[in-house]
């Protein structure tokens, strides 16, 4: 029988630092991949490294031509995307100092329309050259202006053929003369009627910084002051003769020159509220006050209580100059009515279709 020999004792131990080393690499490299797990874990998810994005502005570059030669007039370069038109011209002001913003006229085409001042710039790029066809407006007055001075001379004016100048009537007729008062009545109505206006330029009506042409205020002016001349002249004359039907005839002609200038100002409110209001933009609707019922028959019921105040007026004085004016007016402003009643029609059509313009039926 073989005996079993046990190794000895330096092979037992050489064996044993064998084992021994091994299972101490082995340990090691566990302990090693268990300490970076935790430090993985403890570090969360590994997040990529931020990327830097490089936002490019595309500027775009405005040629301006000039409408009849065609010739370059400058560039305007550098427009954002965000710029509006006017900021277009603002530029183009200190390019040629000589044309303020509110005489350019730009066109897309030659034969086009004139572009608002709110025009996105962007709306217009078909490239990143955009090119306009340049008008000089002439010189351009605020709306404020306009009114103002239209509407400031009628009311002076009249005032000075009341207390009759003796530069305009004969001194000793004026003397002699009894004055009836329906001219007392009329230089009344006439001047409420102006100061009226003047009132609801300055505090009702909202103008968003628009401009017209000067020759505009002198045309529209030389009308105003002309007729009211005109008017004064004769109703305030020594020998101006009463209306033929007396008191009567007066009186209701006043009553209905009141109700249409009470009429008119209640519409310009509503128009204005309606303007300026904030919210979706809608057709005004009739309210508690009847002045505002027009507006269940007509889309333009200022310009019918207008029309309305110089036809009462005409009545009231029993003057040919004033039946010419109220006349005249009546053209103008159904002109007007009709032109805005399309627009009316584009914005408000379900409210407005079956409206007339400014007289029922009629307009």
């Amino acid at each position: 029988m073989h005996r079993r020999q046990k190794p000895s004792a330096p092979e037992h131990k050489r064996d044993l630092a064998a084992h021994g080393g091994d299972l101490s690499m082995s340990h090691n490299g566990t302990r090693s991949f268990f300490n970076f797990s935790q430090l993985v874990l403890s570090a969360g998810h590994l997040k990529p490294p931020p990327v830097l994005k490089h936002s490019k502005i595309t500027y775009f570059e405005v040629e301006i031509l000039d409408v009849q030669s065609k010739k370059q007039i400058c560039i305007v370069d550098k427009i954002p995307p965000s710029s509006t038109l006017l900021d277009v011209k603002h530029k183009f002001h200190k390019a040629c100092p000589q044309w303020y913003p509110s005489r350019v006229g730009l066109q897309l085409e030659r034969n086009g329309p004139y572009l608002k001042d709110s025009v996105n710039i962007q709306s217009l790029a078909v490239s990143s050259i955009i090119t306009l066809y340049f008008t000089d407006l002439g010189q351009q007055v605020g709306w404020t202006t306009f009114f103002l001075t239209e509407y400031t001379g009628p009311l002076l004016i009249y005032l000075l053929f009341y207390i009759r100048l003796s530069t305009i009537y004969d001194q000793v007729e004026s003397m002699k003369n009894f004055r009836h008062p329906v001219v007392h009545l009329a230089c009344f109505c006439h001047c409420l009627h102006y100061i009226r206006h003047l009132l609801e330029t300055l505090f009702v009506h909202k103008f968003s910084g628009g401009h017209t042409p000067l020759k505009n205020m002198i045309k529209g002016c030389a009308f105003y002051w002309g007729f009211t001349s005109w008017i004064a002249y004769y109703i305030n004359h020594p020998r101006y003769t009463p209306p033929s039907f007396g008191h009567r005839q007066v009186s209701f002609a006043a009553l209905a020159f009141l109700m249409c200038e009470a009429g008119n100002h209640f519409i310009n409110v509503a128009l204005a509220h309606q303007n300026h209001s904030g919210g979706k933009a809608c057709f005004p609707s009739p309210t508690y006050n009847p002045f505002t019922w027009l507006f269940f028959l007509v889309s333009c019921p200022n310009y019918t209580y207008e029309v309305g105040s110089w036809i009462s007026f005409t009545v009231m004085t029993q003057t040919l100059p004033a039946g010419i004016f109220a006349f005249l007016m009546v053209i103008q402003m159904s002109l007007w009515a009709q032109k805005k009643h399309k627009l009316y029609l584009k914005r408000f059509y379900p409210e407005v279709r079956r409206k007339a313009a400014m007289i029922p039926i009629i307009f």
